[in-house]
């Protein structure tokens, strides 16, 4: 039996809660960096949308393969220590892919990308939980939120010096920064209590450590609208500069405009989420964003100008600002420890499986209309959102 950890002081809380919103803030400053380099990614070494694809899903494949082992990882050892080390090696495995002189060696080195993003994404969201608890109260929007800002800012820093500096010049900062960054915050994280169960639906104890088997509908439905929310911000991160530049035309950095759109809207609305959480309530948040999404990214389609395309994305991250935290939230608190695992996988596999679908899908079909399955998928979460949450409201 584990020994349970000593009492946490809020100042090492609050210390804590610093720490991994910094790690939050560079992972998202991280996929940034990549999102605004793709087009000179692709440029340099003569990619077709297909090939784009393919080696996007290099990252996806090598998630999916990390993701379900870190767990056991996380248990043995604690998500301080796993975060503490993942964070920089992950920062520091954006450089390679820079370094590619073809498709393949791109390929694989944005496959170990992948595998360490998605063992530090289930790591540093299990390290938001224990700070968490050890708050006493909600952190995990703001912490999504930092990940959005550090999407703000690395979208910013490349609309400034994409075209302006060599590529590996801005990348290498980006990464240097990054992993600075990851060292100091790794020696403020919090200890996990494996001591501490969790308090189930018919108000028994069962161990966070040791969940049970099995997929609820709900959690299965949930996972599923998850999918199709991460799957339409996986095209956004992805495929927005590559929009702006090849179906509209805007030169260098300023492709970059449409995801500083998405992504600058999508931080402030999950910096505001909880309180709006509060007063509209979970199914109405995720309904009424999904559809804004929907709209907003169908506006960006169809108008073929750079002002309304930018609106468009404008308005679809601040719908989908809180589709997916709102979601996960209301797993963790119906379904409790299995379950929220089972929903945050399954909908992370439309973050990181989606954008090489619109890739392929480019190749034949053109990228509006690819990018209108992203569409189509937050309209599917505005109509099917009221059975998920009815399934939840049977399961709390």
């Amino acid at each position: 039996m584990p020994t349970p950890t000593a009492p946490v002081l809020p100042p090492a809380a609050e210390r804590a809660r610093l720490a991994v919103s910094a790690v939050f803030l560079i992972n998202g400053a991280l996929f940034a960096t990549w999102a605004v380099n793709i087009p000179g990614v692709r440029t340099a070494l003569h990619l077709s949308e297909a090939q784009v694809g393919a080696a996007l899903l290099a990252v996806g494949i090598g998630s999916l393969l990390s993701m379900p082992l870190t767990g056991g990882w996380i248990a043995r050892v604690g998500s301080h220590r796993v975060t503490a080390l993942l964070a920089p090696l992950t920062m520091l495995a954006l450089v390679p892919p820079f370094l590619a002189p073809s498709l393949w060696p791109l390929s694989a080195a944005l496959g170990v990308l992948g595998v360490l993003n998605g063992a530090l994404d289930v790591a540093m969201n299990a390290q938001g939980v224990t700070v968490e608890k050890a708050l006493g109260r909600p952190v995990m929007s703001r912490l999504h939120a930092c990940f959005s800002l550090g999407g703000v800012v690395g979208a910013v820093l490349g609309t400034l010096l994409v075209g302006r500096v060599p590529m590996l010049a801005h990348v290498g900062g980006a990464a240097l920064l990054s992993v600075l960054t990851a060292l100091v915050a790794g020696r403020h994280l919090l200890p996990d209590d494996p001591a501490v169960p969790e308090q189930a639906a018919d108000g028994t104890q069962e161990s966070v450590r040791a969940p049970r088997s099995g997929l609820s509908p709900a959690a299965l439905l949930l996972g599923g609208l998850c999918f199709l929310g991460m799957f339409s911000e996986g095209a956004h991160y992805d495929w927005a500069t590559l929009y702006f530049r090849d179906v509209l035309g805007l030169p260098g950095g300023q492709a970059g405009l449409g995801y500083a759109a998405f992504v600058g809207t999508m931080t402030l609305g999950r910096w505001f989420g909880d309180r709006a959480r509060t007063r509209f309530g979970d199914e109405a948040m995720v309904r009424a964003g999904a559809l804004l999404s929907a709209l907003g990214l169908g506006l960006a389609l169809l108008a073929r100008d750079p002002l309304p395309a930018t609106l468009g994305f404008a308005l679809s991250g601040l719908g989908l600002s809180n589709v997916v935290p709102v979601m996960y939230g209301a797993a963790g608190h119906a379904l409790h420890g299995r379950g929220i695992a089972q929903v945050a996988t399954i909908g992370y596999g439309g973050f990181l499986l989606g954008p090489p679908l619109i890739g392929f899908l480019a190749q034949r079909f053109g990228l509006p209309a690819s990018l209108g399955l992203a569409a189509v998928g937050s309209a599917l979460v505005a109509a099917l959102g009221g059975l998920a949450f009815g399934l939840i409201r049977r399961a709390d």
